[in-house]
């Protein structure tokens, strides 16, 4: 892994004009950039400023492994910058809401704790040039398995797939993830990135076929093969807006909604059934009184009424249409 000297304008140019040339070859449709910041700052601005000229299309996604909001911002294109620098990178990745997340999850509720948390990482929003344009992910390639990370919590496990396909940016998910691939124990990378089982005559668990899966992995995969289904159409999760409301205890409520579909997702931590009171939303439910709107649980097709209040299970995401 050589450190090339990007400084000098004939290799900066031959860099230049070989991603392009790959992108034309490959017909690629986007760029991941490894450890963007340990690039020099002025070609990183010249590569992805002539890449996107070139292909206006192109997204172009950078790591800069850091849990400061406004560090990560500071890369991508749009966002506000004292010192003047020019930045043309479309995305990063979201790694100040995956450590939220994962902590949100696994922590009592609390001042800054818990699902607060959550809630209060995604309020840095305004930091970004285009939040909706962050690669977000329950982990991936380079930290253990997000059922290790979660204590293999099988509730928890289905809060941050709903959560991660739910909430604000394009979400990632790392193969395996669906068949609740662990690393119980150590953090090695070969373990991490462990084959995915199936594909071969003699293999006894098969991924792909679903033969000798546990029924825990069985489930997961359902669920992510069922959220993953509905998530094709859901215009608000695509691209629609995102509003939260700040949780109560244990219970957290957000929002996903353009001018044609409107999704409402709960979370209760809970381990026991709370009661959501539903006047606080109005803003995006609007008045409910004498309403027939009601909410379908896009599993279960389950209709929860929107009339005053509703019960949701314990360690539960719920993700309602609202009709």
């Amino acid at each position: 892994m050589p450190d090339l000297n990007q400084r000098n304008p004939r290799l900066a140019t031959y860099l230049i004009q070989n991603s392009i040339w790959w992108v034309e070859y490959a017909g690629l449709s986007g760029i991941r950039v490894d450890t963007w910041p340990y690039s020099d700052k002025a070609f990183l601005t010249e590569w992805a400023r002539r890449l996107v000229e070139e292909y206006p299309a192109l997204n172009i996604v950078g790591e800069e492994w850091v849990t400061n909001p406004a560090i990560v911002a500071y890369w991508q294109r749009g966002s506000l910058r004292r010192d003047g620098y020019q930045s043309y990178l479309p995305s990063v990745m979201d790694f100040p809401l995956q450590d939220a997340a994962i902590k949100g999850l696994l922590e009592d509720e609390g001042w800054g704790t818990g699902l607060d948390r959550i809630y209060t990482m995604l309020a840095n929003d305004f930091l970004y040039g285009d939040p909706h344009n962050l690669v977000i992910f329950p982990e991936n390639h380079d930290m253990s398995r997000i059922y290790t990370q979660l204590d293999e919590r099988f509730d928890l496990y289905r809060m941050s797939l709903v959560f991660f396909l739910t909430t604000r940016g394009i979400p990632q998910l790392y193969y395996g993830d669906e068949i609740l691939m662990a690393n119980p124990g150590t953090d090695a990378h070969g373990v991490i990135r462990s084959d995915f089982p199936g594909g071969w005559p003699d293999d006894e668990v098969n991924g792909f076929s679903g033969r000798g899966l546990a029924v825990r992995q069985r489930e997961a995969q359902e669920l992510t093969r069922a959220h993953l289904h509905w998530r094709k159409s859901a215009t608000a999760v695509h691209c629609g807006k995102l509003t939260q409301f700040a949780p109560e205890g244990p219970v957290y409520v957000y929002f996903r909604h353009d001018d044609r579909h409107k999704v409402m997702v709960v979370i209760n931590k809970a381990s026991e059934a709370r009661p959501v009171e539903l006047a606080r939303f109005d803003e995006i439910i609007g008045d409910i009184s004498g309403a027939d709107e009601h909410g379908i649980d896009v599993i279960t097709r389950e209709h929860y009424a929107l009339d005053e209040s509703f019960e949701v299970p314990a360690s539960t995401a719920l993700v309602l249409e609202l009709r």
